[in-house]
């Protein structure tokens, strides 16, 4: 079979189990089958990580989701009252920056301020709210903030060094909490 015949074909059977699958979401919603609520986990304490769990977890507030944000490993450093505010960007070994960088140049000094920098100008430059900005809204939304107790305890952090308004437990909170969600996503 020609490979552009079949990438069509598989194009096409993709879309037909999405609208079947998206139909059967809705009305296993509507008919109070499953919540409509999302838990995400942020295990990552670098700027560009920061943004995904925040953004989604304030969109499907806004959306009237019930949400979640599990912190756990470094993600705590997105709730640290002293490390929340410098976030970084690490250039070096990140196929995902916009210009391809050899890892030698980003292992220069000053690389990864420069990085950094680079992606809270292009964040402004679209109006993209802060992560402080962001903690805010999805307290606002009441979205669920909960600490992840055993990486609070593993990596030396108290409870006075996280932001104020959040919840605390372990895999089991999450779980619990994760297990009546039909959306999960971990960053």
């Amino acid at each position: 079979m020609d490979k552009e015949l079949e990438a069509q074909i598989e194009q096409k059977v993709r879309e037909i189990l999405d609208a079947e699958l998206g139909a059967k979401i809705s009305k296993a919603i509507s008919e109070g089958q499953v919540e409509s609520k999302a838990a995400f986990i942020a295990s990552k304490g670098n700027l560009d990580s920061a943004y995904m769990p925040l953004i989604l977890a304030s969109a499907a507030a806004a959306l009237e989701i019930e949400s979640a944000i599990f912190f756990t490993f470094y993600g705590l450093d997105i709730i640290n009252k002293k490390k929340n505010k410098n976030l970084k960007v690490a250039p070096i070994a990140n196929p995902a920056m916009p210009i391809p960088m050899p890892n030698i140049i980003g292992a220069l000094p000053g690389m990864t301020a420069m990085a950094t920098l680079m992606m809270k100008k292009w964040m402004a430059a679209q109006n993209v709210p802060s992560i402080q900005e962001l903690l805010e809204v999805c307290m606002e939304s009441r979205v669920k903030l909960i600490a992840c107790t055993m990486s609070m305890d593993v990596m030396g952090i108290k409870k006075e060094d996280l932001i104020d308004g959040i919840e605390f437990g372990g895999a089991a909170t999450f779980l619990e909490y994760a297990s009546r969600c039909n959306i999960t996503l971990l960053f």
